[in-house]
């Protein structure tokens, strides 16, 4: 399975290109799956639902089905965070698994880097970084520049990176 992340500061805009980059994979016949890393405590559960009490009673993993979906929730219960290459491990084969987040983790990624708010590039420091987009000129750098609001021309260098051939719009 090929992965390739999105990395960059909070606010850089990761989220918004990875819904624009989905998107265009998925209308160019890819299978595609993510890895979202949650900075902050999140819960996908709610008090008063029975998976939400399963958990709250010490279940290690409470999977919820319906004829739309599954879930599984996985409780740390004071185990370490899981490292990209654990979660990858857990993940139904597809054609490209897109990683947000994860800046510190060693897997081939894009930096979506916008100068306006105001944090330092990744790249100079992590080789893992192949390229950059942003919504700003950015001289000298030892990678790809691409145009943060040109989503087909990452998607392509995406897919050409990581050795996937490149499909027509709509072709599956």
């Amino acid at each position: 399975m090929k992965i390739f992340g999105l990395a960059g500061w909070s606010g850089s805009g990761k989220t918004t290109l990875m819904v624009k980059l989905l998107g265009e994979l998925v209308s160019r016949g890819y299978r595609v799956s993510t890895i979202k890393h949650a900075h902050h405590a999140f819960d996908v559960d709610k008090p008063g639902k029975d998976s939400y009490e399963h958990r709250q009673a010490g279940a290690a993993e409470v999977m919820v089905s319906s004829a739309q979906r599954w879930a599984l929730m996985h409780e740390h219960r004071g185990a370490p965070e899981p490292t990209v290459k654990d979660l990858v491990a857990q993940m139904t084969p597809v054609d490209l698994l897109l990683i947000e987040g994860f800046k510190r983790e060693s897997h081939p990624k894009l930096e979506v880097h916008r100068p306006g708010v105001g944090k330092p590039l990744l790249q100079p420091e992590d080789p893992q970084v192949v390229a950059v987009a942003s919504d700003s000129r950015l001289d000298g750098l030892s990678v790809p520049v691409l145009d943060l609001d040109d989503v087909s021309a990452i998607a392509d260098f995406i897919l050409t990176h990581q050795g996937l051939t490149l499909r027509k719009e709509g072709v599956a």
